[in-house]
């Protein structure tokens, strides 16, 4: 339990969860929309997928994230909490908009399933 309220108490943790409610996404998706290096990225999704809060998979040479089924799940209460709050940060609605914009540009040559 203490992982996963670690994984979440990251301000740019949360971007990401609010991201990928709405679809899977690139790791170049992520970078682009929140204006991150690839390694703070990285390093951000690494915490929440080791708290088990995303899972990732390959498409091509790209790697994709997803809320994890098994964490909404076994967190019901906390996922119904997140969903509503999580567009709540005062970030979320220029995130958003960003990420209908990266996602026209199809920066990974291919388009992810929706969650």
């Amino acid at each position: 339990m203490v992982e996963l309220f670690k994984a979440l108490s990251e301000e740019s943790r949360l971007r990401i969860l609010a991201l990928l409610m709405e679809r899977d996404m690139c790791v170049c998706e992520i970078e682009a929309i929140l204006n991150m290096t690839q390694s703070n990225a990285s390093r951000h999704l690494s915490a929440l997928k080791s708290s088990g809060i995303l899972v990732s998979y390959k498409k091509a040479q790209w790697t994709y994230y997803q809320l994890s089924d098994f964490f909404i799940e076994k967190n019901k209460e906390l996922w119904i909490y997140l969903q509503v709050n999580l567009k709540e940060i005062p970030s979320y609605q220029q995130d958003y908009k960003n990420s209908l914009a990266v996602r026209a540009k199809n920066l990974c040559s291919c388009q992810s399933n929706s969650h």
